[in-house]
């Protein structure tokens, strides 16, 4: 429990929790309850594996191909919906299409049709249902056929993304393997780089949780917050090394405590930075996913935020941790973390020691009950005599009647 002495109280009372974010003073034991969050973390990404597993991803046009057709919102009788749209697509094929949605804002905005790949008689059937059902208007202001549009990506140009998309994230793995092995050490670039994994699996896991669908704005928003995270578990690392720095010549803390200091330390700083980079990501998600209605941007704004928050919570809650498991490994570091503790114990003993000496010396001689009680009474008498008092008025010499 970590006091502050306050002059009010006139004694100690309990900081709040922002007062031990703001000093870093190691009030919270992060490091020496990482079972819990081992147990909590290794719990979520089984969830987010069985998620992957079982429902899998929502992947969308550009990685598994097909057909996507463009409706204008409106249509000579009015605002067109995307229930109309779905029920002439229906019409038109005899099955629903896998997504439709609208986009765009006011004069611009559209409803888009993806499903799989579509012949040439297909989409041409589609577009003239669509056409007679909804009457949708062309840039001159009058219904048109023109107004549907259509484009088609192959399912070898998407494999192709995909291909491209995991080897990008495989090149980033590596190299940030190796600047870590060089800027630091090699439990510190383990440990981030399961730390990066977990990201990983957890974004992932979440995409499929919530069937959100996996486009190039994805990998590219993946990438972006793989960085933010790495970047946040640097400065955390850092710390670590400046606090360890000459450890094992000193007996004042072990490896975990120094390591759970720079923690705290930096505690405040990842809240901090991570507040400040969520701010713009939830206002790109709220304008352009849900004001103006551009898809591109919601994806990109829904990674990069469920990214973010994983990135932060495995840098204080996986990095750190699995570093000092690693380096507890080490004999070296294990003798000095006992070295510690038989300082601590001596200097425990010895302060157990002092004040009942200190008390020894401090306790007066006091003699006996017994012949204390006596001595008084002697006292008494003896005074008694002197101390009593003649009466007033009455003369010292003896009385008697005068003489004529």
């Amino acid at each position: 429990m970590v006091t502050h002495s306050t002059a009010g109280d006139g004694g100690n009372r309990r900081a709040s929790v922002f007062e031990r974010l703001y000093i870093g003073n190691g009030a919270f034991d992060i490091v020496g309850k990482r079972m819990r969050w081992y147990v909590s973390l290794g719990l979520l990404v089984l969830v987010c594996i069985g998620a992957m597993g079982i429902k899998g991803f929502n992947l969308g046009i550009d990685f598994e191909g097909g057909t996507k057709l463009q409706v204008p919102a409106v249509g000579a009788q009015g605002p067109i919906s995307e229930d109309q749209v779905q029920e002439a697509f229906t019409e038109a094929l005899g099955h629903p299409a896998e997504t439709v949605q609208l986009v765009g804002t006011a004069s611009s905005q559209t409803i888009q049709v993806r499903t799989e790949s579509l012949n040439t008689a297909q989409v041409a059937e589609v577009k003239e249902t669509m056409f007679q059902r909804l009457q949708p208007l062309g840039t001159d202001g009058r219904p048109s056929p023109a107004a549907v549009s259509d484009s088609a990506v192959s399912g070898t140009w998407g494999g192709e993304i995909t291909q491209q998309a995991l080897l990008a994230l495989g090149v980033f793995l590596v190299l940030v393997t190796v600047f870590l092995a060089f800027y630091f050490e090699r439990w510190m670039a383990v440990a981030a780089l399961i730390a990066l994994l977990h990201d990983v699996v957890v974004t992932a896991g979440i995409y499929a949780l919530t069937g959100f669908e996996v486009t190039p704005s994805t990998v590219i928003g993946l990438l972006t917050i793989l960085g933010f995270s790495l970047y946040d578990t640097v400065v955390v690392f850092d710390k670590v090394k400046e606090n360890t720095r000459g450890l094992l010549g000193l007996t004042r803390r072990t490896y975990p405590e120094a390591a759970n200091l720079a923690v705290n330390q930096t505690l405040m700083r990842s809240i901090n930075t991570s507040v400040i980079a969520l701010l713009p990501v939830a206002g790109l998600l709220v304008v352009g996913a849900w004001l103006l209605g551009v898809g591109v941007l919601r994806d990109l704004a829904l990674v990069q935020l469920v990214g973010m928050i994983a990135g932060v919570i495995s840098s204080i809650f996986l990095a750190t941790p699995l570093l000092v498991d690693f380096k507890m490994r080490d004999r070296k570091y294990r003798q000095q973390a006992a070295k510690v503790v038989q300082r601590r114990e001596r200097g425990a003993a010895k302060e157990a020691d002092e004040p009942a000496d200190e008390q020894a010396e401090a306790r007066p001689e006091r003699p006996l009950a017994g012949a204390s009680s006596a001595a008084g009474r002697r006292t008494a008498r003896s005074d008694a005599p002197q101390n009593r008092r003649r009466p007033a008025g009455k003369s010292s010499r003896p009385t008697g009647k005068k003489r004529r």
